[in-house]
């Protein structure tokens, strides 16, 4: 039997990394994208010890002819798009980059297989960030969308996008759209992580505060090891679709606080501090998905609790710290 072999553009992103580690524990040749960087971006591959098993290749999205040179050099029969810029909050300050990252790039790497393979089958990175204003009470895959961000709104461009090569090229091409999925290898400016992150900082006396915006907004949180594994299920099946990956259950940030510092012993109230600062400039106040096409048609569903997770995420920062 001939080994399988996948392209990860974002390799080195929390679900790259989390990723990659699934797919060479199926036996994969796991290659991936690398844009060159003057800072250490191999740490999340690091931390899983999988960054000597994983091949990366010169390249960056945004220059479609790298990603078709990473196709050929990879013969990639599954190719996973995760590159992005993917923090909400900057996409207002860096629209035209969000744009042409998380959206050309994306028909880039779409461009890439449709030219080099296209009996490859290609999975797109799309987000619950597409919903917006919610225009239902839970979001499927028949929600009309609203986004409400410039990353939104390119991260849309790229879910099209896939489903038009779907339709017209006949790509074995899938979206999931994942709600919010997070680790102790999430960035330190998404807020869970900045929350996990201050609460260890706390705790060890690095600090006094922990200053957000609005915490009353309402997000579905699962943990990302649990999400890669739909990433490859979509891959998979006899088709290409799309599919909501989500928990079905929704928590507030003020609630999501209340398990960090409680885990360490410490109120929230002697330390959370409302920074205007941190508001965006149109709020998506509640997000939350359901998942069951995905739990039927794929036979996924999450398996770590919120709870679970925030503790894991406090216990990784606080051994961190403590380096």
């Amino acid at each position: 039997m001939t080994q399988k072999s996948a392209l990860i553009t974002g390799i080195t992103g929390q679900d790259g990394a989390y990723l990659s580690k699934l797919l060479l524990s199926k036996g994969y040749a796991v290659y991936g994208i690398l844009a060159r960087r003057s800072t250490d971006t191999l740490w999340r591959l690091r931390e899983l010890g999988v960054e000597k098993e994983v091949n990366v290749i010169d390249g960056d999205i945004v220059d479609l002819s790298s990603v078709i040179r990473a196709m050929e050099i990879s013969r990639a029969e599954e190719v996973y798009n995760l590159a992005a810029q993917s923090f909400v909050g900057s996409s207002w300050q860096q629209p035209l980059l969000t744009a042409k990252v998380d959206g050309i790039g994306a028909l880039n790497v779409l461009e890439a297989v449709r030219i080099v393979n296209k009996d490859c089958r290609f999975y797109q990175a799309s987000t619950s960030e597409m919903f917006g204003l919610i225009q239902a009470e839970m979001q499927d895959e028949k929600t009309p969308f609203y986004p409400r961000s410039p990353y939104g709104v390119a991260k849309l461009m790229a879910h099209w996008a896939t489903v038009n090569y779907r339709e017209s090229f006949g790509l074995h091409a899938s979206s999931g759209i994942l709600f919010n999925h997070e680790s102790p290898l999430r960035g330190i400016e998404f807020v869970t992580r900045k929350v996990t992150d201050g609460v260890a900082r706390i705790k060890h006396g690095l600090q006094k505060e922990l200053r957000l915006g609005n915490i009353d907004s309402a997000r579905d949180w699962g943990f990302a090891g649990d999400y890669v594994e739909a990433m490859w299920l979509m891959t998979q099946q006899a088709h290409g679709d799309d599919y909501v990956v989500a928990t079905g259950t929704t928590t507030t940030v003020r609630d999501m606080c209340k398990i960090a510092f409680s885990h360490v012993g410490l109120n929230p109230d002697d330390h959370l501090v409302i920074d205007p600062k941190f508001f965006r400039p149109a709020e998506v106040d509640v997000l939350l998905g359901n998942p069951a096409k995905a739990k039927a048609g794929l036979g996924w569903q999450p398996k770590t609790s919120l709870e679970e997770l925030i503790v894991m995420m406090v216990e990784a920062d606080l051994r961190r710290l403590s380096r």
